[in-house]
């Protein structure tokens, strides 16, 4: 039983992404060291065939991704347009994994229902749509900010490899609530007075020379 995960990011080997399978791939071989496992990466016009190929010859295969600004990124929209329909006679399952920078999952949801109606239509076993928010920024965190995060992948992964799907347990954990609570949103407004939360973006708007134009308008009319 070969066991695909196919990497959707923009990023490539430096993504979020990357750091999520990796956690979920030592729950996985944790519980099963005999499966063939195989990761690919979508970044690049010219993998589309090698990971046409990885998809055909694989029984199970998770697509993980980014949303990026409520969407998914257009080279995994791109991907899809090419999967072939499900030969009747085999069986293939397919999953997914949603990460973001939002912290609510309310951004993803409406995607989740693509993904299964698209699994559907495509003629597959639809294993189910993980969704986390809160992702972008865990390559700066210290691990005392992420270690709930990636236990849960590994657990995620320990469940899939005894089991063959996604634990509804912590697909809900992970997913959390669909809004923030009033609560939450009056402490996010807080610290995003202190500047913490732009931090990040910040930071690479200076390295790629792009800090003093963050605020251009350029599609304003004049």
């Amino acid at each position: 039983m070969t066991l695909a995960i196919i990497n959707g990011s923009p990023r490539g080997q430096k993504s979020n992404s990357k750091i999520l399978t990796e956690h979920f791939l030592k729950g996985y071989r944790s519980k099963n060291n005999q499966g063939n496992v195989v990761t690919s990466y979508l970044v690049g016009k010219e993998k589309m065939q090698e990971n046409l190929e990885v998809f055909k010859q694989s029984e199970q295969v998770i697509i993980i991704f980014p949303l990026y600004t409520d969407c998914m990124p257009g080279m995994v929209k791109e991907f899809f347009e090419h999967l072939p329909k499900n030969n009747a006679e085999s069986r293939k399952d397919l999953g997914f994994i949603v990460q973001s920078g939002f912290p609510e999952a309310i951004h993803s949801v409406y995607l989740g229902r693509y993904l299964k109606k698209l699994t559907q239509r495509l003629g597959y076993n639809y294993l189910g749509t993980v969704i986390k928010g809160g992702v972008e920024g865990i390559q700066v965190m210290p691990a005392s900010m992420t270690r709930k995060l990636f236990d849960s992948f590994r657990s995620l992964g320990e469940y899939y490899a005894e089991n063959g799907s996604f634990s509804e347990a912590i697909k809900e954990k992970l997913q959390g609530s669909l809004r923030m609570s009033k609560a939450q949103q009056i402490g996010f407004k807080i610290v995003g007075l202190t500047g913490l939360p732009n931090f990040y973006w910040n930071s690479n708007l200076k390295k790629n020379g792009a800090y003093q134009r963050r605020n251009d308008k350029p599609y304003v009319a004049k």
